[in-house]
């Protein structure tokens, strides 16, 4: 049984990967702060941005499919209301297979414990940001 999902809301969602990557990594935001810690040294070409862009166009796909996937099943086992539901889902996601595996490589990696929560907070916000476009849509586009 595969579990009903809204395309568009997936989509829209993988967009809105993209905007909340681009606002949080700007030097306004916490791009200089990333640069310095996470030891990024930008080209300068514009080419060198766009292998990079494409990886992450399509795991934000694949990450808005699975929350899609997971919020309608939340959906189906708890009932209720499905905005609530996909929020929850996004944010226990996050907490169990995102933060959690950022923690434990950056700790293994010896990576500063700031990247490590900068990083952790922008897919938090990136998730639920998702979770609120996939829950406002709703589960089925007809």
């Amino acid at each position: 049984m595969i579990p009903e999902i809204n395309i568009w809301a997936v989509l829209l969602a993988t967009l809105s990967s993209m905007v909340v990557g681009s606002a949080w990594y700007t030097p306004r935001m916490f791009g200089n702060y990333w640069m310095k810690v996470a030891k990024v040294t930008p080209s300068g070409e514009a080419k060198d941005a766009a292998r990079p862009i494409l990886i992450t166009l399509v795991v934000s796909f694949v990450s808005a499919l699975v929350l899609a996937g997971s919020a309608a099943i939340s959906q189906h086992f708890y009932g209720g209301n499905f905005l609530a539901n996909t929020l929850i889902t996004a944010v226990i996601l996050w907490a169990g297979f995102t933060a959690a595996r950022f923690i434990t490589h950056d700790a293994f990696e010896g990576r500063p414990a700031g990247l490590t929560v900068l990083n952790c907070a922008h897919e938090l916000v990136t998730l639920v940001v998702m979770g609120l476009i996939i829950g406002l849509f709703g589960i089925s586009a007809a």
